[in-house]
């Protein structure tokens, strides 16, 4: 028994080794196990908290590492659409430069709205002197267009195949008379598209009248203009990077110096201008049969205003103005005819003049070049966001970035007065008038032309002599009784 039990004992601590071992294993093992799932939990938990922290408080725990995916940016809903019977398709050909075909597209959605009628995407103008063949699609956000729109007119990009030249149609083209009303439209246009589907309006510059149209339609002039017509992403880009550019650098005025080969040869001024360069502007206007003035006399042209300054009388103007030399200024314009030597004075009294080729890379403006609109975009994009906008004439863009500005809460905008500033200069640079006596006259005939709210000025029988829509679109700048207030007498601003 003894040796059983010796045996039997020897035997039980040979097992009771190896089971302790296990069972030692077994505590170590679940102590692991118990690590690991804390230190999950506990990161899980860090993860949780940061992401909470982040989406309340963007700048808590900013020193970390670790990064929150955003969601995806979605669109707005898109609108209802107007339920309309469309009385036909309305085909269009915009002419002139990017701010005429801008204010034309504008007035062309009101009268598709006005007749109830489908819209085709614009065509641009491809045989103005600019000869810039962009389409709508490579200038303005044609989807933005077309949805931003839809509960108040109908818009194709084409005309459906049936109504195709080459399948036998014969679209009937015309232009519609300058400066119409309402009634015009729908009592001579309307019952065309009775007999005809399409109409086709190959010239659609101020067509539609500046007043006397309901405040409705006005409204929707002014929604195309300043909601819908979008410029593409490409263009918005390096759009609002000049301007970060330039903001990074303090306050900069925008100047519109229309100082082009275009505008001297159709306006027929060549006032500083050689002899051989009034020559050259001469058979230029002589080559474009809708330049229709072709006997011009500069001299009467600039004494009654109708000139641009040039970049000579412009620097003498902004001096009078109280700019100093170290104003920043964006030069927003193509090429100023005469280049550099026509720019030394200005460039001499203001030694911080930019301009889009001086901010960008050449190869971030290289997708734009010959193309003049898209290259005006930018420009334009530069004007409505400067502190001060200067116009040295008044054409179309000039008109228009007024409106924006406007529209924008009043930003200051000094409309020059050209017929007053050519008497001062030549008074001034005859020895007649002082300095101090120029810069006092010059700055006292500004006072009241900063941009500030005021009415749009009516013409009865003279629309052309009126003041431009699209330059005071004053229906849409303020509601009811309010406007009263905001549009009345007396209002003024400082120059500076």
């Amino acid at each position: 028994m003894e040796v059983v039990r010796s045996e039997s004992g020897v035997r039980s601590e040979k097992i009771a080794a190896p089971v302790a071992t296990v069972i030692a294993r077994t505590k170590r093992f679940q102590v692991w196990f118990i690590r690991v799932c804390s230190s999950i939990l506990l990161w899980t938990c860090l993860v949780q908290l940061l992401t909470v922290g982040e989406l309340w408080h963007p700048s808590f725990m900013a020193n970390t590492t670790v990064s929150i995916v955003k969601p995806p940016h979605h669109p707005p809903p898109l609108l209802p659409l107007r339920n309309y019977t469309s009385n036909g398709y309305l085909k269009v050909s915009c002419n002139g430069g990017l701010n005429q075909m801008r204010s034309a597209i504008c007035d062309m959605v009101a009268v598709a709205r006005l007749l109830n009628l489908t819209l085709v995407v614009p065509e641009l103008d491809k045989t103005s002197f600019w000869a810039d063949n962009s389409t709508f699609e490579e200038i303005f956000d044609v989807k933005h267009f077309i949805d931003s729109l839809r509960d108040e007119v109908r818009i194709v990009r084409r005309l459906p195949k049936r109504f195709n030249r080459k399948y036998g149609y014969r679209v009937f083209q015309m232009p519609p008379v300058s400066w119409s009303l309402e009634k015009y439209y729908l009592q001579q246009i309307l019952p065309l598209f009775s007999k005809r589907k399409v109409l086709h309006f190959n010239k659609t510059d101020a067509r539609l009248a500046n007043n006397g149209i309901s405040i409705d339609l006005q409204k929707v002039r002014c929604r195309v203009n300043f909601q819908a017509l979008k410029f593409t992403p490409e263009i918005e880009s390096l759009g609002y990077k000049l301007v970060r550019i330039l903001q990074e650098r303090g306050p900069f005025v925008a100047l519109h110096l229309r100082y082009e080969m275009d505008m001297l040869a159709f306006s027929g001024c060549t006032h500083g201008c050689t002899k051989e360069e009034a020559k050259e502007l001469k058979r230029l206007r002589y080559a474009y049969p809708w330049w229709r003035e072709k006997e011009i006399v500069s001299k009467e042209r600039r004494s009654q205003g109708l000139c641009p300054l040039t970049p000579e009388e412009t620097a003498l103007i902004l001096l009078a103005l109280g700019f100093d030399k170290d104003t920043q200024i964006y030069i927003a314009a193509g090429e100023i005819y005469g280049s550099e030597r026509r720019l030394a004075v200005l460039s001499a009294a203001y030694p911080r003049i930019v301009r889009k080729e001086m901010l960008l890379d050449p190869g971030e403006l290289q997708q734009f070049q010959n193309h003049s609109s898209q290259m005006a975009a930018l420009d334009f994009m530069v004007s409505i966001a400067s502190d001060t906008f200067i116009p040295t004439y008044d054409g179309n863009m000039a008109k228009v970035v007024e409106g924006h500005r406007r529209y924008r809460g009043f930003k200051k905008t000094i409309l020059l007065d050209r017929k007053r500033l050519v008497e001062l200069l030549d008074l001034h640079q005859n020895g007649t008038l002082s300095w101090n006596e120029f810069a006092v006259a010059v700055g006292s005939a500004h006072e009241k032309r900063m941009g500030q709210p005021t009415r749009r000025r009516v013409i009865a029988d003279k629309p052309k002599e009126e003041d431009y829509f699209y330059a005071n679109p004053q229906e849409c700048l303020c509601e009811g009784a309010n406007c009263d207030d905001l549009l009345g007498p007396g209002n003024s601003s400082s120059i500076r």
